[in-house]
């Protein structure tokens, strides 16, 4: 005799796991993203390629540190900012691409910051894993919008303050071991974050005035290396 269909369907959501849904829900946002890449950018070779390595690092933390038994949208929606992220890095090599179209794609991805937070709260599935995918993929919206702004000549080289001061941070952690310390959480912390990406869209809007973009990014500038210097002091009178 066959198995009933509601048995069956009963085993296979026993068997699945948040790697499985996590894998899923990567194959299909890299299709949504190799078309979108493909009509605007022309091709979705590196796009696809930035994605698979964010999939891989991250689905490796996943097996290894998540506590829960399902995925939840939360990190699903990390996962579609990545796959923004990913996107906008193809746009660094792609000259021709649209500058509304980088502008939305950034904006997008820069409003649903803290919808992540907000969700896995909401439905119990805050963890160390979701807390560091959201960060890093913080960091890396960061980092390829600066790359975006220096590449186009909107902005020269001091740009590379807003989008790479974390990176320099984790750099000098492995010479100064002490760096590498958990921190507190922070207001400050997610509040000067805030304000680093939000003048990054703000300097990628084509109707910011060109005589506005010397103090927005001195004054984030400004703000994120104050920030910084809080939590190295803070580090150095912990390890001392």
């Amino acid at each position: 005799m066959f198995r009933s269909t509601p048995h069956l369907v009963a085993q296979t959501l026993e068997t699945r796991t948040p790697l499985i849904d996590f894998l899923g829900v990567s194959a299909v946002l890299g299709a949504v993203l190799a078309l979108a890449a493909h009509l605007t950018l022309g091709t979705a070779a590196v796009p696809l390629l930035v994605l698979a390595g964010a999939v891989t690092v991250a689905g490796h933390a996943l097996v290894n540190s998540y506590p829960h038994s399902v995925l939840g949208v939360c990190n699903a929606v990390t996962l579609t900012r990545a796959v923004m992220v990913a996107f906008l890095t193809g746009a660094l090599v792609s000259p021709d691409v649209p500058v509304w179209v980088v502008f939305g794609v950034a904006s997008v991805a820069f409003a649903l910051d803290g919808v992540d937070g907000w969700m896995a709260r909401r439905a119990g599935l805050v963890s160390d894993f979701g807390g560091r995918f959201d960060m890093e993929t913080d960091a890396a919206l960061g980092a390829v919008i600066s790359l975006w702004l220096l590449t186009s000549g909107t902005t020269g080289p001091e740009i590379l303050i807003l989008g790479f001061m974390r990176y320099a941070f984790v750099a000098a952690s492995f010479v100064w071991p002490a760096l590498q310390a958990p921190l507190p959480q922070a207001l400050r912390r997610k509040a000067i974050c805030v304000v680093q990406i939000a003048a990054l869209i703000i300097l990628i809007f084509p109707l910011t005035p060109q005589a506005a973009v010397t103090p927005i990014i001195a004054i984030a500038a400004l703000l994120l290396s104050w920030s910084f210097l809080v939590d190295i002091l803070w580090l150095i009178r912990r390890a001392a």
